[in-house]
């Protein structure tokens, strides 16, 4: 299963522009500007290897890690999963049952149409990793954005200082200049694309939502709202206590991917209610 997961078009089309951003940027960007025999050219390429390892190892953690599935027989505890009036219902706390599963399933758990199953605090389903980003993997898979978003950002900026050293002269060489141009328009939109990618996901961790309880959460925020209530995610506890939830609770440990021995079953998740 993991094999198949690993073996598709859209894995060795990340690995292939990783393959890619990284020659351009370590044998090109940084021989063309210092060299890589130079102690500044080696300090670069040495910081970029870094990022593009630690990318690549959360990356791939992502991709192998099982999102979290629902457990054969699972009951809800219906005593406990019953929403307030002021909460938002469509972040399914109540019980609810899967059609196409034909059994119950637990809060924030949604049915994924292509891994044809129920998953744990769905987020998303990503053709990127050929995974779902679910319970289990969505640390590893936000951790694997921001090293991306870093990397791409570094490069970017060893893209400029090449562009803009005085020496360099690129009259007479219209391939090459050709060739920064499109290398630079890229890395711009790549850098771009996963820095927004990277913010809003910050913007839902801070939250405690998944993309999926954000739009459901957009029309019960209206209809609540019009009602004269006061909407409220239901597992929302607090900024700095959401993002331990997601990312652990030692700040040591939030970017490295593995480090998840916080991660409990996905069955059941605190809400603010219990605090009261």
């Amino acid at each position: 299963m993991k094999l198949e997961r690993i073996l598709s078009v859209p894995i060795f089309s990340v690995v292939f522009m990783v393959g890619f951003v990284y020659y351009v940027t370590v044998f090109i960007f940084i021989e063309d500007c210092s060299g890589l025999s130079t102690s500044e050219g080696s300090r670069h390429a040495m910081v970029f290897t870094l990022l593009a390892f630690l990318f690549v190892f959360s990356f791939f953690v992502c991709v192998l890690t099982d999102p979290g599935g629902v457990p054969p027989g699972f009951v809800p505890d219906v005593e406990h999963s019953l929403p307030s009036d002021q909460e938002d219902k469509t972040s399914h706390v109540n019980p609810r049952q899967c059609d196409k599963c034909s059994a119950y399933k637990p809060p924030r758990a949604h049915h994924c149409r292509v891994c044809r199953r129920c998953v744990l605090r769905m987020d998303h389903h990503c053709v990127w990793i050929n995974n779902c980003v679910g319970h289990r993997n969505y640390k590893a898979f936000v951790v694997s954005v921001f090293y991306a978003t870093i990397a791409t950002t570094y490069s970017w900026i060893l893209f400029l200082n090449c562009v803009l050293q005085k020496d360099q002269d690129f009259s007479g060489r219209m391939p090459l200049k050709i060739f920064y141009i499109a290398c630079g328009v890229m890395f711009l939109g790549l850098t771009s694309t996963l820095g927004t990618l990277l913010a809003w996901h910050i913007y839902l961790i801070s939250h405690n939502k998944t993309t999926i309880e954000y739009y459901d959460g957009k029309r019960a925020a209206w209809l609540a709202k019009k009602s004269g209530l006061r909407p409220h995610h239901p597992f929302d506890v607090g900024a700095f206590k959401n993002f331990t939830l997601v990312l652990g609770p030692n700040m040591l440990k939030w970017l490295w991917p593995t480090a998840v021995s916080h991660i409990k079953d996905g069955l059941s998740f605190p809400t603010a209610r219990d605090n009261l």
